[in-house]
């Protein structure tokens, strides 16, 4: 069993008054034992001998109660006891305190250096109390301040590359036609109002992804039948899925499905995965959107949509990553058959938002799934 520090300290107490009460034990037996060592050497005489065994315990009763000289000895035992006991509390209430601050003072240097910015800092963790708990929060802390340092400069080298490529091609166009001399035809002006466009949606994702990943995204939540709602959003995407030659279609075993949820952001989330599941998805394959209504998962009640597509597939080591910021599976899901990559991580945080989370399950050429699992509130149960 672990000790904590207040057991210690109740050790700690407890050892004083053990310590106390044998010096006091031992003192006192050292005393008495003084006393029957003068009534040896000059009371046990002839006449002490001669008498009858009951008259010599009334006699040596009496020397001890006459002799024991109690008012003095009050005085000077008690001062001496006093002095005594004021000395061992002094020296065990520093000595408990000196263990109690141990691992604080341990912990300041490297707190010390958390603050001049070096974040590569560990503390041994000793004990299983308090403080080896604040000891271990502590590495965990500086564990994740290095995770975010490291999302940070990322973040930067990918808005800079980002923005370096569509930024490159305006101004190199634009130089070209300077240079000419020649008169901007209108289809080139096209083409670079795309660029512009192109830097405009990173930016805004940029936006809201720092919103919903602080924690700071507002959401519009009302009442939302999601079956309603999907058919829309599958009847929008639908021609441009034809036009690829696949089929789409949406499935749902009960109607209406509600939730409590931002319609706004729940459109972003599902047309960002049927626009990947049709880009990505073969010409000839399916695409299908399933609703289920009280899925149990995680000690509550979920309602999971399900896009599932007969597409290109992602591999599995490529899983844990496909919702990070900027990351594209392969070269063909690159910055030009792609968007921004801020896509997937933003639904993420959408979903997230609302209580919930998505799931992925996918095998290179035999396609992907993609469910989201949105919170049933008992109020619109």
């Amino acid at each position: 069993m672990k000790m904590t520090v207040r057991m210690k300290i109740f050790a700690c107490m407890g050892l004083i008054v053990f310590i106390v009460s044998i010096t006091f034990s031992l003192t006192t037996r050292a005393y008495t034992g003084g006393l029957i060592d003068q009534f040896q050497r000059h009371h046990m005489d002839a006449g002490y001998l001669s008498a009858t065994p009951e008259e010599q315990m009334e006699i040596f009763k009496s020397y001890i109660l006459n002799h024991m000289q109690l008012s003095a000895l009050l005085k000077v035992t008690h001062g001496v006891r006093l002095f005594f006991f004021i000395a061992i509390g002094l020296f065990f209430s520093f000595w408990i305190s000196g263990v109690l601050t141990l691992p604080l003072k341990k912990l300041i240097p490297a707190i010390e250096r958390v603050a001049q910015g070096d974040l590569n800092v560990k503390v041994s963790v000793e004990t299983k109390d308090e403080y080896g708990k604040v000891a271990q929060t502590f590495n965990e802390m500086t564990f994740r301040l290095r995770e975010a340092e490291e999302a940070r400069k990322r973040l930067v080298a990918d808005v800079a590359h980002e923005l370096r490529t569509p930024l490159s091609v305006m101004q190199l166009k634009l130089e070209n036609y300077q240079q000419a001399g020649h008169h901007v035809p209108p289809e080139m002006l096209l083409r670079l109002h795309d660029e512009v466009i192109r830097i405009s949606q990173l930016v805004n994702d940029l936006h809201v992804l720092s919103l919903a990943e602080s924690g700071r995204l507002s959401l519009e939540r009302n009442p939302l039948d999601l079956t309603v709602h999907l058919e829309r959003i599958v009847d929008d995407v639908k021609y441009e899925a034809e036009e690829n030659g696949l089929d789409i279609c949406l499935y749902t075993n009960s109607r209406p499905v509600t939730v409590m949820a931002d319609a706004r952001r729940l459109t972003q989330v599902f047309i960002n995965l049927l626009t990947n599941a049709i880009r990505y998805t073969p010409r000839g394959g399916k695409i299908t959107v399933e609703i289920k209504d009280r899925v149990f998962d995680r000690n509550a009640f979920f309602a999971c949509v399900s896009v599932i597509d007969t597409g290109i597939g992602i591999p599995a080591e490529e899983l844990p990553h496909l919702f990070d910021r900027f990351y594209r599976v392969d070269e063909a899901r690159s910055r030009h058959t792609g968007g921004t990559g801020l896509g997937l991580s933003i639904a993420h945080h959408f979903v997230k938002a609302h209580g919930g989370c998505i799931r992925v399950a996918s095998h290179s050429d035999k396609g992907t799934t993609f469910t989201v699992f949105l919170p049933i509130g008992n109020d619109i149960l």
